[in-house]
């Protein structure tokens, strides 16, 4: 497993940062997914990662979002980690590694969608006004899900 995450990880170093069209090659995907998970579930258990994981990929294939998993994680301001003013920058080892083992695992389909087809979610500590709006599917670690 390893050996394939530090594939991935020197392929999605040499891929331009732009949003990939649809039907975009696995590597660069898993970069973007893995970014995502990075940012957003870090430290988390496997499941919780790949909840959020999921809700990337289930937006990725719903209509009302881009049709990629880049174009959904460079979607605005969708995700925080996206609008903080910082660098995306996949520093902790251990934790990217984890990030691209989730994200591979979900693109390829051997982890379940633990959040029943959401494509929203918010940090359990926060109660946005939106969130009524939906159905809840899950709690999972620190985050609510929606469809």
């Amino acid at each position: 497993m390893f050996a394939r995450t530090a594939a991935l990880l020197a392929t999605a170093l040499v891929l331009p940062a732009a949003p990939a069209p649809a039907g975009e090659p696995f590597a660069r995907a898993a970069a973007c997914l893995a970014e995502a998970v990075y940012f957003e579930a870090r430290g988390t258990p496997d499941k919780a990662r790949a909840a959020v994981a999921y809700v990337v990929l289930n937006r990725s294939e719903s209509s009302k979002f881009p049709d990629s998993v880049c174009g959904v994680v460079r979607d605005g301001c969708q995700f925080s980690y996206q609008c903080d003013g910082r660098p995306e920058a996949l520093t902790n080892v251990r934790d990217r590694a984890e990030a691209y083992e989730t994200a591979s695992a979900v693109l390829e389909g051997t982890m379940p969608d633990p959040t029943g087809g959401a494509l929203f979610y918010h940090n359990e500590g926060v109660h946005p006004s939106w969130s009524h709006a939906f159905h809840k599917t899950a709690t999972i670690g620190r985050h609510v899900f929606y469809r």
